[in-house]
């Protein structure tokens, strides 16, 4: 039957893993073509006896051959767009046009689009001057930035914008990966992968849980064993982070592991802030989110006054 398919596939998908309707398309075809000797799924598809013919991408030429034959089309990487609209305005006025449609060989999985980021990152600490002077130290105030952004959009509710934040977070972890000398972002997942698994046997292994509460203290019990009998018990604790959020990390780590309380007392100009910290941790608040929410309600406040003033 005459028509004209284009048969599109991921370039994210190892080439030749193509779908059974993709082979299918191919083997019944009268003609297969494409415009590059280049395509990476020639090899493949000669391999399984289909041959190819390389010609220029012309829409013209396509419609043409497609009116009377069963042509497909093997798209570039980059799905040939552009030619597709080509043929979509070839076809205009044809007392009878070729039938065309859109086969997809080869989809992205979940996560694919992250090997984009990671070519992309690739290239500009290769050809982009400020990308190539880049260091972790010089990175880290970025991370730490885009990090409260993060949270910032979360208090606001504004999802949209988490997304955007969320990815400018991504592409931080992919800069220090493709920094750093001594690791990858391989390395990166992988060791992110293999914590997840071990802090949790009752997913992936034989340890039945009945509740979060015993999923928190099976991963306490197993990170207790991954730091060691001789470590303390702050080993992890980022001592520059934001001070209250210091204090109260500092508390709920030395509280699980039964520090006696008159250690939580203070002296000093700092003591009621700690004291006060511990009394919202006890609470099950979180006095960072606490103070941060109250800044936003006097932020707030401050900017009504100023719209009221100007309106004055």
């Amino acid at each position: 039957m005459p028509a004209l398919t284009f048969l599109a596939s991921s370039p994210r998908v190892a080439p030749g893993q193509l779908t059974w309707p993709a082979w299918h398309t191919l083997r019944t075809a009268d003609r297969v073509l494409t415009g590059s000797a280049e395509h990476p799924q020639l090899p493949y598809i000669a391999a399984a006896g289909i041959e190819i013919e390389v010609t220029d991408p012309d829409a013209t030429s396509l419609v043409r051959a497609a009116s009377d034959a069963a042509v497909v089309w093997l798209a570039a990487e980059d799905g040939d767009e552009a030619l597709m609209r080509a043929v979509g305005t070839a076809l205009i006025g044809m007392d009878d046009p070729p039938e065309v449609e859109v086969v997809h060989g080869a989809y992205d999985l979940p996560g694919a689009r992250f090997l984009d980021l990671i070519t992309v990152m690739a290239t500009l600490r290769r050809e982009c001057p400020w990308d190539r002077e880049q260091t972790h130290a010089s990175l880290a105030p970025y991370l730490l930035e885009e990090a409260y952004e993060v949270v910032d959009t979360i208090e606001s509710g504004d999802l949209e914008a988490l997304r955007e934040e969320l990815g400018d977070v991504l592409m931080q972890v992919a800069f220090h990966a493709e920094v750093s000398e001594d690791f990858t972002v391989d390395d990166v997942a992988e060791g992110i992968v293999d914590k997840l698994v071990r802090r949790h046997p009752h997913v992936f292994g034989d340890v039945t849980v009945a509740d979060a509460d015993e999923v928190n203290a099976n991963w306490d019990k197993i990170k207790s064993v991954e730091r060691g009998e001789d470590a303390s018990i702050f080993h992890g604790v980022p001592m520059g982070q934001p001070a209250l959020s210091l204090a109260a990390k500092l508390q709920r780590r030395a509280a699980k592991a039964g520090a006696p309380k008159e250690l939580f007392s203070d002296e000093g100009t700092g003591a009621e802030l700690f004291a006060l910290v511990n009394r919202l941790r006890e609470e099950g608040r979180d006095p960072e989110a606490e103070l941060r929410a109250a800044a936003r309600r006097f932020h707030d406040r401050v900017r009504d006054w100023e719209d009221a003033d100007d309106e004055a």
